[in-house]
């Protein structure tokens, strides 16, 4: 589920996907072949699959937006929609006989549902409960980390999760502003410790931090792309949009060490990994948004576009 920008016009939502054209290029997308889309979200990638004449298997960990790509594809056959996290990826393969893939997409971060109408305090621009879970089947929210972690934890954990250079300043306003039931409230607590400078919210950061570990997300990354690679066809390509640096590290760090013929420490006089590479990466660097995409979308701007092939 990916940053994007939605609009609203006599009630309807119109999806805006992030480097759609680079994504569909990117994988290669051939009439008959089997493609996953990890993270459907709004259903704008999906679609461009299935236009393509892909067959596709769609999850999402939100059923909020199971729902909305419901509605938006219902016209397609060659689609199954499963509410699922990628986490669970080889499971929902496994249940559906789908052993072997063409193309895989993770598309990571928020969709504008969430941001705006799901009413789980994923975004400081609105007063609502401090959910934000992906899935109403999870039990921890951010309002039980707020409100419980000790001033040392919540210090790492937005230090870590949000790369922010202040989270000791902001754990402990949290810890003197207890309890914290809203969006809105926590968002003006982090302003108060960091003031506000710059276009960007002080808030964003402790946001991302909170969001990430709710959601568990680096590790269902990394346990989702694990599995994805297991389940690409030999020449099959994997794509993932990210959208903040600690993301677009992770991805890189794992599809640099699948694409590597030694893995051994540094310094390690001979090779005795004996590690066979499963990748190829098909350009080192990440493929961006034009400049034309971010001026029609700017919460396009962060998003970074690695893709390798199975070899």
């Amino acid at each position: 589920m990916a940053d994007r920008r939605e609009h609203r016009g006599s009630g309807i939502t119109a999806h805006i996907p992030v480097l759609l054209a680079e994504s569909i290029e990117a994988l290669r997308v051939k009439r008959g072949g089997s493609y996953i889309d990890c993270t459907v979200g709004g259903g704008g990638h999906a679609q461009a699959i299935l236009e393509a004449g892909g067959r596709l298997v769609g999850l999402d960990a939100d059923p909020q937006a199971i729902k909305a790509a419901q509605g938006k594809l219902k016209n397609f056959g060659r689609l199954t929609l499963v509410n699922e996290n990628f986490g669970h990826l080889a499971d929902v393969c496994k249940s559906l006989n789908l052993s072997i893939v063409d193309g895989i997409l993770f598309d990571l971060g928020m969709s504008s549902l969430q941001l705006e109408v799901s009413g789980r305090g994923f975004s400081f621009m609105r007063d609502e409960p401090l959910d934000m879970r992906f899935s109403p089947q999870q039990s921890v929210t951010a309002a039980d980390i707020v409100n419980s972690y000790s001033v040392d934890d919540l210090a790492k954990l937005i230090g870590k999760y949000g790369e922010g250079s202040r989270s000791r300043t902001i754990a402990a306003h949290i810890m003197r502003n207890r309890p914290i039931t809203t969006s809105g409230q926590l968002a003006e607590i982090v302003a108060r410790a960091v003031g506000r400078r710059g276009r960007i919210h002080p808030a964003t950061q402790t946001f991302q931090a909170l969001r990430i570990a709710v959601n568990n997300e680096l590790d269902n990354l990394k346990i989702g792309l694990a599995q994805a690679i297991d389940l690409l066809a030999q020449r099959g390509r994997i794509a993932v949009i990210s959208f903040h640096s600690l993301e677009d590290g992770f991805v890189k760090e794992i599809f640099r060490k699948e694409s590597s013929e030694c893995i051994c420490p540094a310094g390690t006089p001979v090779c005795i990994c004996n590690h066979e590479p499963r990748l190829k990466l098909t350009r080192r660097k990440p493929v961006q948004p034009t400049s034309e995409e971010i001026a029609n979308n700017p919460r396009s701007r962060s998003a970074r576009l690695r893709v390798a092939e199975k070899v």
